[in-house]
């Protein structure tokens, strides 16, 4: 049996948790949004009248709930493809 070295490790551990943190990058704010449309149509069933204002604000949350995820996403990627501290493993 070959032994394994430390970068080998240190990649295996950054693709694990490059996907966990993507998991939990995408489920937590799917979870966020499902409430905010849940809240949402509930207020409007409550009123109304209140239309214009609560879409409005719907949407506003709904887009920074968004960037949250792709904010994940950016970060993710670069410790996939671009981690800066496996430099500091090779040298």
């Amino acid at each position: 049996m070959s032994e394994i070295s430390d970068i080998t490790w240190f990649v295996l551990v950054s693709t694990i948790m490059a996907i966990l943190g993507i998991v939990l990058g995408t489920m937590l704010p799917a979870i966020a949004m499902g409430r905010s449309i849940s809240h949402a149509l509930e207020a409007l069933s409550r009123q109304p009248e209140a239309e214009g204002s609560i879409t409005r604000t719907l949407f506003i949350g709904l887009a920074m709930i968004e960037s949250l995820a792709i904010y994940c996403l950016v970060i993710v990627l670069i410790v996939l493809f671009r981690n800066p501290l496996l430099e500091y493993l090779i040298q």
